[in-house]
Order: structure tokens, then C-alpha cells, then sequence
């Protein structure tokens, strides 16, 4: 798979100075966890959910969470549990490549349960979701996913989220993320990214972000969000990917653009009439959101809704822009430091405090390609959206 994969070749070539890589389960876990990209859930109660994974193929979707846990009622988790079993059966016998799946489960003993029940389907796993990580909880799930990779004789990855209220509370936090540290240390050989349960912390103080506002601009939330990356985000080699909070609106619909769009070729129309679109549909909040994401040290976003997938994947891809610096800072003559101007020659380029920045750009240009130098997020999204 790759991102912008399910757009025509041609389309691709139009638009990327450098195409995104090809990727699957097997690859390394550092291209899999800059790939993940907007990671979409989806209840594991769906009853055609075998239909519904493979149709968000076509849409560009190449991470899922079938979650067995806040997304559906307590008493439905049996029933959830045998559907995933017969869901998977349907994947497998289709022969056709899915996106990377996860399994959100409560509990840790539901891993290696799942697993043997699942059978040769669960070649189609790629891991688990782990809710409410801390050091206690942590290590019982990371003991039953080595039992459940043993089953399987398969590399399975964990993505622990970070939504317990003992990281909220500040009395608590320090502590709590030391925790964390160690279990996740431990084990980092299994662990893809670590996920923020930003709705858990709202969720303590009883608060909800308008669709005007952003994890950001809730002080609580920020104040976690900065923490948690301060002491697991670092760019020093034992930093883990984070990816960003989910967003909770989504009134946005695809065919609201598409009409306008096949009347007239993309490129010839202006990129402000989308800009006006998406911000009278409440996804101006969800860019700003992304945006911040990006400057705050987090990559991919959890979500909930399809029509939020491509803007997250558009606004990954790297621009031309940042691409030459990266390359600029990252020469091999350039390893004794230094400063320079900008091939674009609108900001300095210093050496050695920019060089993890430029490392961390080339890689997520590996996996979401980097733009022409004409196109930016307009046109990205106007291709992923057009047929």
C-alpha cells in the first residue's frame, strides 16, 4: 500500500516531486509509525465491517482500529468479539490486501484470546490498541501480547493510549509518566506509537471543545499534550512517534465539493472557493488542529469519521519547501555545522539545531511523498476527493 495510492497514476504524477513509498505489515517499524497517517476507528460491532475496511481502502485509509471498548456498549462485547472472528474470515477469504489493522481491546487477556480464535486470519492483524496505559496496566498487556504473538508466530505491534487520569492530574503526572517510560521502554521493540485519549481528559473536568477550538487551545488538555511529548517525544533516539488527538465534528460530506469540482479541471479554479468550503463545514478547526499537531511534535491522527482522512494525509504530504531545506541542512559537507540561507531564500538554515527536524521531515516525505512545487494542500485534497 501507499498513501495516495487509490488516485490514478497519472493524478500522482502531477502532483508529487517525489511519490510516497510503498509500505505494508512487514516493514520496518520506523516506516510503519510515520505512516500510520489519519488512523480511522470503527466499532467492532459493524455487521458488514469486512465491506467497510476494504470500501476505505478506496479512500485512501491505510491504518484501522476495530475497537472493542468506549465505542460500544459493555454489553455488546461478545457479540463485537464473535463479529471481529467473522469479519476477519471474510478479509482473509477475499484475498485482497486491507489496510493496517488493530484491535482496541479492554482488557489483556482478550489479546491472546482473540488471537486463537481468529486462527490464519489474524495474519491480517497488525496489532493492538491498548486504552488506559500506565505502568500497571501496561505491563499485563504487554505479557499477553507476547502470549499472543507466540499463538500467531507473528510480529504484532502495540499502540498504548494515553488517557488515564492519573497522567491528567498534575499530583500524579510526574510519577505516571515515569511509569509509562519504563513499560514502554522495555518493550520498544513492540510498541508502533502511543496515542493521546484527549476526550478521556476532557472527560475528567467535564469539558467538550467546540468545533472553534482546538486540543490546543484547552489549557488542561495542552498542558498533558506538552508532557507527554516533553518526555516521550524526544527527537534524541528514545522518543516514540505520537500521534495527535481525535476530532470529534464531522458534518463535512465529500459530495459537497464534487459537483463543483468535475464542472470545471481543479487546477484552473481558485483554492480560496475549497479554503471558504471546508471552513463553513467545520473543518477549518480540524486543519488548524493538524497544523498544531505538527508543531507541537505529533504525527498522524486518530479519527472518526472518513471525511477526515484526506485532509489529515494532505496536510502530511511534505511541501517542496521544506523538502530543500531538509536536503540543504542534511548534506554530508554539512556535518561540521553552520548556517545558510534557504534555497527559497526567505529563512536561515542552521546546521546542528536543525538537523532533527530535517531527519524527521525526510522520513515522513519517505511515506507521504513530497509536493510539486506549485501544490499545496488545495490541490491534494481536490485529487484525493475527484474520481
Amino acid at each position: 500500500m501507499r498513501h495516495f495510492g487509490h488516485i490514478p497514476a497519472t493524478a500522482r504524477a502531477g502532483l508529487f516531486h517525489r511519490e510516497p513509498c510503498h509500505f505494508g505489515a512487514n516493514s520496518p517499524a520506523h516506516v510503519l509509525a510515520a505512516a500510520l497517517g489519519a488512523t480511522l476507528y470503527s466499532p467492532a460491532t459493524r455487521p458488514r465491517l469486512a465491506d467497510d475496511v476494504m470500501k476505505q481502502v478506496g479512500r485512501g485509509v491505510v491504518s484501522m482500529v476495530l475497537c472493542l471498548e468506549d465505542s460500544i456498549d459493555d454489553r455488546e462485547v461478545p457479540g463485537a468479539e464473535e463479529n471481529l472472528v467473522r469479519q476477519f474470515a471474510d478479509l482473509e477469504e477475499r484475498g485482497a490486501e486491507p489496510p493496517l489493522l488493530f484491535i482496541r481491546v479492554r482488557e489483556a487477556g482478550q489479546m491472546p484470546d482473540l488471537v486463537r480464535r481468529l486462527g490464519t486470519s489474524a495474519r491480517l492483524l497488525s496489532g493492538f490498541v491498548l486504552p488506559k496505559f500506565t505502568e500497571e496496566r501496561g505491563g499485563r498487556f504487554m505479557e499477553a501480547l507476547a502470549v499472543a504473538e507466540n499463538i500467531c508466530g507473528r510480529r504484532l505491534f502495540a499502540m498504548p493510549v494515553l488517557e488515564s487520569p492519573e497522567l491528567l492530574h498534575l499530583e500524579t503526572r510526574r510519577e505516571t509518566l515515569a511509569g509509562i517510560v519504563r513499560t514502554v521502554d522495555a518493550h520498544r521493540d513492540r510498541v508502533l506509537a502511543l496515542r493521546l485519549g484527549v476526550t478521556d481528559f476532557c472527560s475528567a473536568y467535564g469539558l467538550r471543545r467546540s468545533p472553534d477550538m482546538t486540543a490546543y487551545d484547552v489549557q488542561i488538555v495542552a498542558g498533558v499534550i506538552a508532557d507527554v511529548v516533553n518526555v516521550l517525544g524526544r527527537s534524541d533516539g528514545t522518543g516514540f512517534t505520537i500521534t495527535g488527538p481525535v476530532w470529534e465534528y464531522f458534518r463535512l460530506q465529500e459530495r459537497i465539493f464534487k459537483p463543483q469540482l468535475r464542472r470545471s479541471p481543479f487546477m484552473e479554479q481558485r483554492a480560496d472557493e475549497l479554503r471558504t468550503a471546508l471552513i463553513e463545514h467545520d473543518l477549518d478547526g480540524l486543519l488548524r488542529e493538524i497544523e498544531l499537531d505538527r508543531a507541537n511534535g505529533l504525527l498522524g491522527k486518530t479519527c472518526i469519521h472518513p471525511s477526515h482522512v484526506l485532509p489529515v494525509h494532505a496536510l502530511s504530504v511534505v511541501s517542496h519547501e521544506e523538502f530543500s531545506d531538509a536536503q540543504d541542512i542534511l548534506r554530508p559537507e554539512r556535518d561540521g555545522g553552520g548556517v545558510l540561507r534557504s534555497a527559497y531564500t526567505n529563512k536561515m538554515n542552521e546546521v546542528k539545531p536543525h538537523r532533527a527536524w530535517a531527519e524527521r521531515t525526510l522520513q515522513r516525505a519517505e511515506v507521504f511523498g513530497v509536493a510539486k512545487e506549485d501544490v499545496g494542500f488545495v490541490e491534494l485534497l481536490a485529487a484525493g476527493l475527484v474520481k
